[in-house]
């Protein structure tokens, strides 16, 4: 590998994986100079061939005093390592080499409790730490993602010109953004994935109430999803669930999706959205219900023997009981309700926390480069600039919307269940919908039940003050 460069790096990146090696070239096309270094020095001399006249930008190390050594001061450096332990080591090998002004950068998935940590220990030992919430995947990375900073804001603003630059643009502006201070970005990148995850789960019920339901074939499918992407459900996720019911195998000639088992992974980025929510007592049940239903498609085997012991719980629709009206409808309410939730989270999160999450700026940020991309953050970005600490669902636009889907939704969650066809996420915004509508609901019979084991106490509509039923002793 050729000598130190005579002319030093803007910044550095550790970890040459799909995000970094993409975010890498993403840097240096944008006319950045970047020193990149991974564990596994194979990796960047590949790295380093595939990276044609970019090259030219890119400064290869294969040691970390060399990239330290090869990055202007003070130095930035973006981490793009697994999650978890091996974060905590690289920032440990890292830090004796680096002067107090510099900053570490960590860009992957992150639990934001660890990015607090994290950040805290920074200061401790007078050092820099931004947690950097990045969204897009691998294309994303490459030509523009969403970007979601957390930590000291005078940090950001030392390296934001760049962050800036490679992000994913909305009529010219940046989809990058400081949300707070510490973990606040990786807080807000998790409540993206969470969001994410019912997202999908809703678009692979209403597939499967097509495929198993009303027998629909992939191409046909293909064709209602990218005529649904003209209208109120323009998104990526959309748009790329038409493509992959096109998609063939190359090798067999049939959809690929048909050859795909029904098993699907995950990093955990959906869970812990769930588990702060709870902790936080936010409710969030589409988000809970997506991660509940892919933990359900990992046991495969289980659900296998479910079938033989039970038979089938998917039976066909008659024709006529559901159109596909019906179910364009059902998404739009599913997604009004899933991000309304995941919105009413970040503004918990603002309560407990101290923060200042910017909602509008949050759905703006959302609106190019990362997965959850959809015409309706427009909507919502300016329903949340009215009243930010409003639930979605009562923004009068998304009110209006949800008024006129609303019996096209029912009827199908209700026919969807009555012939076996499971849909647990739009089953749950649908829950939720209704109990976000009743005054009165029967939660009265829950406290009295506490009472009555625990002397928990109550309180009454026609008296003030906690209360005890005659159940006591």
């Amino acid at each position: 590998m050729e000598k130190l460069k005579l002319k030093k790096s803007d910044i550095g990146l550790i970890g040459l994986g799909t995000m970094g090696s993409m975010l890498a070239l993403n840097i240096a096309e944008k006319g950045f100079r970047i020193s990149v270094f991974n564990r596994t020095t194979a990796t960047t001399k590949n790295f380093s061939k595939t990276a044609g006249k970019l090259l030219d930008n890119i400064t290869p190390c294969e040691t970390l005093n060399e990239l330290v050594a090869t990055i202007k001061t003070p130095r930035a450096i973006i981490l793009m390592v697994p999650a978890g332990s091996a974060v905590d080591e690289q920032i440990a090998s890292l830090r004796p080499l680096l002067n107090t002004e510099d900053t570490i950068i960590d860009a992957g998935n992150a639990d934001f409790n660890q990015t607090n940590r994290r950040a805290s220990e920074a200061i401790d030992t007078g050092t820099s730490f931004l947690g950097l919430g990045v969204s897009g995947g691998e294309t994303g990375a490459r030509h523009g993602p969403s970007i979601m900073s957390g930590g000291s804001k005078e940090c950001w603003d030392r390296v934001s010109h760049l962050f800036e630059a490679i992000a994913a643009k909305y009529n010219g502006q940046p989809c990058a953004k400081w949300m707070g201070e510490k973990g606040a970005g990786h807080f807000v990148k998790t409540v993206h994935n969470g969001i994410e995850y019912a997202d999908m789960q809703m678009i692979a019920e209403i597939y499967g109430v097509m495929r198993d339901g009303m027998q629909l074939d992939p191409k046909e499918c293909s064709r209602i999803f990218a005529g649904w992407n003209n209208g109120q459900l323009k998104s990526y996720l959309i748009e790329i669930t038409s493509e992959v019911l096109a998609a063939k195998d190359i090798e067999t000639d049939k959809p690929i999706l048909d050859l795909i088992v029904d098993r699907a992974g995950q990093k955990g980025t959906g869970r812990w959205t769930a588990i702060e929510a709870q902790h936080l007592g936010a409710p969030i049940p589409v988000i809970e219900a997506a991660v509940a239903a892919r933990n359900l498609s990992a046991d495969l085997e289980t659900r296998k023997n479910g079938e033989l012991v039970f038979g089938p719980a998917a039976k066909i629709l008659p024709e006529g009981s559901l159109d596909l009206d019906n179910l364009e409808a059902a998404l739009i309410a599913g997604k009004i309700l899933c991000y309304a939730q995941g919105f009413a989270l970040l503004s918990s999160a603002n309560l407990a926390f101290g923060w200042s999450l910017p909602l509008p700026e949050i759905a703006k940020v959302w609106r190019e480069g990362c997965i959850i991309r959809s015409s309706m953050l427009n909507d919502m970005a300016s329903a949340l600039a009215k009243t930010p600490n409003k639930n979605l669902m009562f923004a009068p636009y998304f009110v209006n919307i949800l008024k006129s889907k609303s019996n096209a939704f029912r009827k199908v969650v209700t026919t969807s269940l009555a012939y076996g066809l499971p849909i647990p996420a739009l089953a749950s915004a649908l829950t939720y919908f209704d109990l976000m509508r009743t005054s009165r609901s029967t939660a009265n019979m829950i406290q009295a039940q506490r009472d009555y084991f625990g002397a928990h106490s109550f309180e009454r509509h026609d008296k003030l003050g906690a209360h005890h039923g005659p159940w006591g002793n």
